[in-house]
């Protein structure tokens, strides 16, 4: 087994979401790609877009190394069988280098495509496991724009086999938080 494990939080030395993220992948075991978003992926750019939009065949020099990181991240996800991506959830969303790392892989014509019946996912058959932890805000709430934005993304790249490891409400739960998260791991 192949996993990707994307990791997210600005405090990584104290993360809930990374260490249980983590504990996730040696969970199951196999060969793990390691990705943490605040390292070195930046938001999209003016010339990244205008990159994307060129024809591959006609992009220049610098076209192909405005997306090299781009194309290797996808590879990253194309490569992957799992992919595990802990989230702290921040101001009841994702933290924006997460997204950014998100819009480095929803790349027409290689995670997903248009056809006359809409948009369809390209990276069928893996499955993803999202980790998420909260200091208040129960996942799965009404609150929660992490968890349900990250199972639409996945869904519109074609990973439809999601599942939510939550370690929520770490304010008022505390360890029991944690405990309740590592059941759920044990189980996966």
């Amino acid at each position: 087994m192949s996993i990707l494990h994307i990791t997210s939080s600005a405090n990584p030395a104290k993360s809930n979401s990374s260490m249980l993220g983590a504990e996730a992948t040696t969970h199951l075991g196999g060969t793990t790609v390691h990705r943490d978003t605040n390292d070195g992926i930046p938001h999209l750019t003016p010339d990244w877009v205008a990159a994307n939009f060129t024809p591959a065949d006609d992009r220049t020099a610098d076209q192909k190394a405005e997306l090299a990181l781009s194309d290797t991240l996808v590879a990253e996800l194309q490569a992957a069988d799992t992919l595990i991506i802990s989230t702290p959830v921040y101001n009841f969303g994702i933290p924006s280098t997460l997204k950014a790392w998100i819009d480095h892989v929803c790349r027409a014509g290689m995670t997903f495509q248009y056809s006359e019946n809409g948009p369809k996912g390209l990276l069928t058959g893996k499955r993803a496991i999202i980790v998420a932890a909260s200091g208040g805000m129960p996942v799965g709430s009404d609150a929660d724009f992490a968890t349900s934005y990250l199972r639409f993304v996945l869904g519109f790249v074609g990973i439809t086999d999601v599942t939510v490891i939550a370690a929520d409400r770490i304010i008022a739960q505390g360890d029991e938080a944690i405990a309740d998260a590592r059941k759920a791991i044990a189980a996966l």
